[in-house]
């Protein structure tokens, strides 16, 4: 098959889609990712077809002001009021890659369509071409239930009736940024009217199959689920393999006990040279040696001591199997990497999904209770540090889950469900975990 990817938003927004592309191409199928022309080498360089996307939205969010924007989403009515005040900054940049999709589309010419909710016009593209859509997600972010509320907003111990509400309440908000640059497209190309915006159904009300990139280990699959949605496991790629370090990182590691990683991905926050410093004064007072990924979000960082090393971008399949301990945002794929890797958690959540994770790691045993950026100070995170490099028990459990998380694999299952999707016959498919 012709398989088209179409994702957007950061590096956690795509590497797990380049491991599921690389996966369905060693399936024997051809594969093109459209997304972010920052991402353009890391997909060819995986061997996957690319196709583009404007950097537009990464590069709004790359100013401290937008960042800051968005790091406290404990409060409904400021959730709204930011979504609503950035509308005007991203919707001609939403309307922009609605039709760089279907350039996209009819570039690869594809057999089935696998879409991030962030390409919202996926579904119309394949309806318009004929063919079978479907969601890929690596965090249980729009299929609703009543279990727990929707990751992007306040965890009120209220019942399944706020649960369920905070879903639909989401999804409003969704529709209000790109429902009407998905109506202008249906209508330019032609398409009947469609009733409402969903990006979990068709036009016509059929269910779109939803695809989950995590594991049942770290979260469970909710009853209240529909039998479309199903839950495969992680998606990674292996590119610590072939991974060199530098001399300088071979000797750090290699002088004294395992250092503790800290990075923090393209999070930075309003003031990153007051969040490096609080990081190196924590790491100093725990007394433990320590790795800082500056990485893409560009931790300003002016002096370090001996028992600190800086590193730009390390891949994580190859640098958490050598510390003690993560120090991260909580970001998807960076949870992911820890937990897969064994190794215990301190969750510092900006904004989005990762207060959840942060709330899943503690919840697991697998890391300290997480800290929000806005409460974060070097007392507590010191005392973070200690815990999780001393408490046995945490470091155990961390290990065990780590050790049945690598035993998955999660883009076999969703190659197999893909396939099944497609009417393609798959043996594979009995072990699809859903």
């Amino acid at each position: 098959m012709n398989i088209l990817i179409l994702t957007y938003g950061t590096r956690g927004d795509v590497q797990p889609y380049i491991a599921l592309g690389q996966g369905l191409k060693r399936g024997g199928h051809c594969v093109t990712v459209s997304t972010s022309s920052r991402f353009s080498g890391a997909i060819e360089a995986a061997g996957l077809h690319y196709a583009y996307m404007n950097d537009g939205m990464l590069t709004l969010l790359d100013t401290p002001e937008d960042q800051g924007v968005l790091e406290d989403t404990n409060n409904i009515f400021q959730v709204v009021k930011r979504t609503l005040g950035l509308l005007k900054k991203v919707g001609p940049i939403q309307r922009a890659l609605a039709d760089e999709s279907w350039e996209a589309a009819q570039q690869s010419q594809p057999d089935m369509i696998v879409f991030h909710p962030k390409a919202f016009t996926a579904p119309d593209i394949a309806e318009k071409l004929g063919i079978p859509v479907a969601m890929a997600l690596v965090v249980p972010g729009l299929v609703p239930t009543a279990e727990y509320p929707n990751m992007m907003l306040p965890r009120l111990k209220l019942g399944g009736w706020y649960n369920k509400l905070s879903y639909s309440f989401v999804n409003l908000l969704i529709g209000l940024s790109v429902a009407k640059h998905a109506r202008t497209w249906r209508q330019e190309n032609n398409l009947p009217k469609a009733k409402s915006f969903s990006l979990l159904q068709t036009h016509d009300g059929t269910a779109i199959p939803v695809i989950h990139g995590f594991s049942k280990l770290v979260v469970s699959r909710p009853d209240d689920w529909p039998r479309t949605a199903s839950i495969c496991g992680y998606w990674y790629t292996e590119d610590g393999e072939d991974y060199e370090p530098t001399p300088e990182l071979s000797a750090f590691l290699a002088e004294g006990l395992p250092p503790v990683y800290v990075g923090f991905g393209s999070m930075t926050g309003r003031d990153p040279e007051r969040l490096a410093s609080m990081v190196i004064e924590a790491l100093q007072g725990a007394g433990v040696r320590g790795v800082l990924a500056t990485g893409w979000g560009g931790i300003k960082i002016k002096t370090l001591p001996q028992s600190i090393i800086a590193v730009d971008q390390v891949p994580h399949s190859w640098l958490f199997s050598r510390v003690r301990g993560v120090v991260h945002h909580g970001g998807a794929g960076t949870t992911a990497a820890a937990l897969r890797a064994g190794k215990p958690s301190i969750v510092i959540p900006f904004f989005g999904d990762q207060p959840f994770w942060g709330d899943r790691v503690h919840t697991l045993n697998a890391g300290s209770a997480p800290i929000p950026l806005k409460r974060l100070t070097v007392d507590r995170l010191q005392a973070a540090i200690e815990e999780i490099t001393t408490d046995q028990n945490m470091i155990d459990d961390a290990e065990a889950l780590g050790m049945r998380l690598r035993e998955e694999d999660g883009v076999e299952n969703a190659i197999a469900t893909i396939e099944s999707l497609a009417g393609v016959p798959n043996q594979a498919l009995q072990r699809t975990s859903r």
